[in-house]
């Protein structure tokens, strides 16, 4: 790597393009930018979580990317108050864990978006996090 290489985006294939950038909108209230209907980017100012549809994947390989089947990687999401995105969270939010003070020194509230990917929102707590 260099200096001129740096990380834009991760990106999530949905089947579910709608529903799963109306979750990541509501988590962070953040306003997805929506070039198209197959495509969404929720841009933060430390990254941009994208979001593409099944029907974009040819277009970088047939089946190089299978969606709701990621148990390997933690979308995080730095807040100000994890407890005020928990309290914010409706029914329909799969919570995995509740908030909770970490051992290396953040507060963190663990959950499910719409197709199983976990999402890490968290906060340091502790000068050294």
């Amino acid at each position: 790597m260099n200096d001129r290489t740096s990380l834009v985006s991760v990106r999530l294939i949905t089947d579910d393009v709608d529903r799963l950038t109306a979750f990541y909108e509501r988590l962070t209230g953040v306003a997805a930018h929506r070039p198209s209907p197959e495509f969404a980017e929720v841009r933060t100012p430390g990254g941009t979580l994208a979001v593409g549809s099944t029907r974009t994947v040819p277009l970088f390989g047939p089946g190089s990317a299978e969606p709701a089947s990621n148990r390997t990687a933690i979308v995080e999401f730095r807040v100000d108050d994890v407890d005020a995105v928990h309290a914010g969270l409706d029914d329909t939010v799969e919570v995995v864990t509740a908030p909770t003070t970490m051992p290396w020194g953040n507060r963190s509230l663990l959950v499910r978006d719409p197709d199983g990917t976990l999402v890490n929102c968290f906060a340091p707590v502790s000068p050294v996090p």
